[in-house]
């Protein structure tokens, strides 16, 4: 069984959790900060709210029926459609989505390679 990591994402009084395979956690954490820094420079009515990358952990047993673990392909599509609807005309938002496009990639390539293993 492959290595997994989580994530703790918080959006306001929203907590997520995040489930990737270890060795793709680093790049969701790069990613998130990435965002966040450039999130500012957009000038489009449409921004989406991003969540702060808070934490990371080995093993996660979540016990409260309000919190599920949401599995970080989902998360990773649902953050590019996110992007890709911003009409943005004075930052080029192209760079972004080619950060979140890749990690999306690589990640659809890890998932084919599991079940191909499996």
């Amino acid at each position: 069984m492959p290595k997994m990591r989580y994530a703790l994402l918080q959006l306001s009084d929203r907590l997520e959790f995040v489930e990737m395979p270890a060795t793709h956690m680093y790049q969701l954490a790069a990613l998130n900060q990435r965002l966040h820094k450039e999130l500012d420079k957009l000038t489009s009515d449409s921004v989406p709210a991003l969540p702060v990358f808070i934490a990371e952990f080995d093993e996660l047993e979540l016990v409260h029926p309000k919190y599920a673990v949401q599995h970080g392909l989902q998360y990773i599509n649902a953050l590019e459609q996110d992007f890709s609807s911003i009409q943005e005309k004075e930052y080029p938002l192209v760079s972004l989505l080619t950060e979140i496009r890749a990690l999306q990639a690589q990640l659809e390539q890890w998932y084919e390679e599991e079940e191909e293993l499996a």
